[in-house]
């Protein structure tokens, strides 16, 4: 592996504007040598996740302006750095939270955004655990700060956070009530988690006959009129974590005010002398405010998914494997309510 090199050729997946699932397009470049603190990772696996679902339709906050480059997060080789950074990188695997710019066969990452893979693992399983399992694992350990013995409520827990949130939940003798389909029930009691139905009218009812005090944390990805109805099935002293906005995908309305109106909610709720937390939970915060710090999180939260991966004690569920090319059928798939775990995209 060299330091300097002339460039690469690449091959990379292009929004180009709100399209359907079909309207991703394919680009070959060069990719030039990496500059000053940069790094050129060979991309092995990549994802599909709420993000880039909302991208495709403009209504992800803060995205970038169209056309650019999807993916949220890639596992791949260090094939070289720039001519400040450490040789010892090239050769090594790695995974890279990027926000876009993943699908792609190489990518130019920050040498300071890259995490250690171990060698005992498959690119794709790791690839369940960037995104998907940080996220899961500082909504469960650094906001709710569950316990053994406490009782929480996962929306959507079949999904790509899903998946890893309830297993984390259950390793740490915590109680799981997951909302999903009636067709992912199943495979959910596998993973010792009551399942209820999310479409049910009665949902908070059938909540409460499982926790009739109330859960201790509720995890939300719908937002919506699903944030009130969560933070009513709290206990007392419950935590609600919301960190994302699906019920907003197939609407026409503006999402940046919609995205404000929750947080004043959470703010008000917060306001309340009733003992209850709401938090909406962001994995980029305190990147630019407090960067070492950020870093620091990041990399020790991942490194212990990594070891609990290598341990057996996480399982991957990827849902389908696709190949770069075939991205718009995998998005496609991906959108359909059926899948359970993550959709992996493979260069």
């Amino acid at each position: 592996m060299s330091k300097a090199v002339a460039g690469f050729p690449i091959s990379e997946i292009v929004l180009p504007g709100v399209v359907g699932t079909g309207g991703l397009i394919r680009r070959d470049r060069n990719l030039p040598r990496p500059g000053a603190g940069r790094a050129i990772v060979r991309v092995e696996a990549s994802g599909i996740s709420f993000a880039e679902r909302a991208m495709r339709r403009g209504r992800y906050p803060g995205q970038p302006k169209f056309p650019f480059v999807p993916g949220y997060d890639l596992v791949g080789i260090v094939v070289a750095v720039g001519a400040d950074a450490d040789a010892g990188w090239c050769g090594t695997r790695v995974a890279v939270l990027t926000k876009t710019g993943g699908w792609a066969t190489h990518a130019n990452v920050s040498v300071d955004d890259l995490l250690p893979v171990p060698d005992a693992v498959s690119p794709a399983e790791v690839e369940t655990l960037v995104v998907n399992g940080i996220t899961a694992w500082q909504m469960l350990h650094r906001e709710a700060r569950v316990a053994a013995g406490q009782t929480i409520l996962v929306h959507g827990a079949n999904g790509g956070v899903g998946t890893n949130l309830v297993q984390l939940a259950k390793h740490a003798g915590v109680r799981v009530i997951g909302s999903a389909s009636p067709r992912h029930h199943d495979a959910l009691r596998a993973l010792g988690v009551e399942p209820v139905d999310y479409d049910d009218p009665d949902f908070a009812a059938r909540v409460r006959l499982l926790a009739p005090l109330g859960v201790d944390a509720v995890f939300d990805h719908i937002g919506g009129a699903s944030v009130s109805r969560s933070y009513r099935l709290l206990t007392p002293r419950g935590t609600l974590v919301s960190y994302a906005m699906a019920s907003s995908l197939r609407e026409t309305t503006p999402m940046i005010p919609q995205f404000f109106r929750l947080l004043a909610n959470l703010m008000w709720w917060n306001a309340l002398p009733n003992g209850r937390k709401a938090v909406f939970y962001n994995i980029w915060q305190g990147r630019h405010t407090r960067p070492k710090t950020f870093r620091a999180n990041l990399r020790r939260d991942f490194a212990k998914l990594m070891e609990m991966l290598v341990d057996g004690v996480l399982t991957p569920h990827i849902a389908a494997r696709f190949p770069l090319d075939d991205v718009g059928a995998a998005m496609e798939l991906a959108e359909s309510g059926t899948v359970h775990g993550k959709i992996v995209l493979t260069p």
